[in-house]
């Protein structure tokens, strides 16, 4: 039984191993977008942002009250001007309504609607409908803007083809242990990972934290499901669906709270991970089918990847106790030892490289936190698993949104909120 288990966790190692060389790949491609990103700047003004189009910033709240009024404040103090602030209350407890009515009150840009608590789609098709703008730009009420973040997006849309643009989010609070593991994942995860899947027209998810559409092609598509939880995940297939590209621009950024706390990082992944799986049944066609080019035969790698190595990696990790039993150490030059110290080694150049290629350079002194990777990774598949089980038990999903600190430590960048002016470092 012992040999068994042994070799379910040499093939499960291999397994990860092989699937998690792409990513290696994901080097090259992030040059090749760079290059790309300055031919364009090379051609001068794009011909959207040269006839100065309205655009519509949505902001969905929920007991926001801690944190919306940065939000709009770092909105309404961007570079571009020509834009108008929806703000829609989704039957907040607090004092989110009330903020919201002042805020409009304070500026002619800003309008204010609300509405019974019905979940963060129905209240994004809220702000669309009563929206005037030619391009939609929904963003997190806790998120800020940079001054030149609109107009970023913006670029991004200038080729008709573009059905959906997607920033760049990074954490605003750096003030614990987590937040820095996250901050560092997030270099790879978005920064690496979102360059190189552009470049391959195969970018899976426009971020409810900062994401731009086309009106034209949002009513095209019916707008935003209300039923489920990873609405923003959902679109953006859609948008893939009806043969528009998906755009990254990582020079639109917006900085915004991450998980502080295990309950809160664990309660933020268990509902993304449902959103991924209440996708993949709703657009379960999609996988692997040839009419929609690349991303389709992607979407396969993506449910293995973001479903099935979590899983995998459980089962490893019950099987170590037994690998020791077996006689087998870290440090032996096993298999499965020798691959797991040169992922870790792989994993820190991933995150060097992605954090340069960001210009985030104060954030490698987060680099210490590669000791906790391994037990991030662990509760990511312990998060899977937990998804997994709701899902087939038919567990209600909710909104179920961070609580929010107000914490901004970034201070001193180009970053605008309110009174503070955040930067690359606490």
């Amino acid at each position: 039984m012992t040999g068994l288990l042994a070799q379910v966790a040499l093939w499960g190692g291999v397994a990860i191993l092989v699937w998690g060389l792409p990513r290696l790949l994901y080097v090259p491609l992030a040059l090749a977008f760079e290059l790309g990103q300055a031919r364009r700047r090379r051609r001068g003004t794009p011909a959207v942002l040269a006839r100065r189009p309205l655009v519509t910033v949505i902001v969905p709240a929920y007991n926001e009250e801690r944190v919306l009024e940065h939000c709009v404040s770092s909105v309404l103090a961007s570079g571009y001007d020509h834009l108008e602030v929806v703000l829609v209350d989704d039957g907040s407890s607090d004092g989110t309504l009330a903020l919201m009515r002042r805020l409009a009150r304070t500026d002619r840009r800003v309008t204010t609607v609300t509405q019974p608590n019905a979940g963060k789609g129905a209240a994004l098709n809220r702000g669309i409908a009563v929206s005037r703008g030619e391009f939609l730009l929904c963003v997190d009420a806790d998120g800020v803007f940079s001054p030149d973040t609109v107009t970023e997006m913006l670029r991004g849309l200038d080729d008709p083809r573009v059905g959906a643009v997607c920033g760049d989010d990074r954490p605003v609070n750096l003030n614990r242990p987590l937040t820095h593991v996250l901050a560092v994942l997030s270099h790879v995860g978005t920064g690496l990972a979102r360059r190189a899947l552009s470049v391959l027209r195969c970018l899976p998810i426009v971020s409810g934290n900062l994401g731009a559409f086309p009106r034209h092609v949002v009513e095209e598509i019916g707008g935003f499901r209300e039923d489920t939880v990873g609405e923003d995940l959902e679109l953006t297939w859609r948008v893939h669906r009806a043969g528009y590209r998906v755009a990254f621009r990582p020079t639109a950024l917006v900085y915004a709270e991450v998980p502080s706390t295990v309950r809160a990082l664990w309660r933020q992944r268990v509902r993304w991970a449902r959103g991924l799986l209440q996708t993949l049944r709703i657009h379960r066609g999609m996988l692997g089918r040839r009419r929609y080019g690349v991303f389709g035969f992607y979407l396969v790698l993506n449910a293995w990847t973001m479903v099935g190595i979590p899983v995998l990696q459980l089962v490893v990790l019950v099987c170590v106790p037994f690998a020791f039993a077996a006689g087998h150490t870290p440090f032996s030059l096993t298999v499965p030892s020798v691959m797991g110290w040169l992922g870790l080694w792989v994993s820190l150049a991933l995150a060097v490289f992605s954090i340069l290629l960001n210009r985030a350079g104060r954030d490698l002194r987060f680099l210490w936190t590669a000791v906790l990777w391994p037990v991030y990774s662990t509760l990511m598949g312990m998060v899977m698993a937990a998804a997994i089980f709701a899902e087939l038990r038919g567990t209600t999903a909710r909104w179920d949104k961070l609580e929010r600190s107000g914490v901004v430590s970034r201070r001193g960048s180009r970053v605008h909120a309110g009174l503070t002016r955040p930067a690359a470092g606490p």
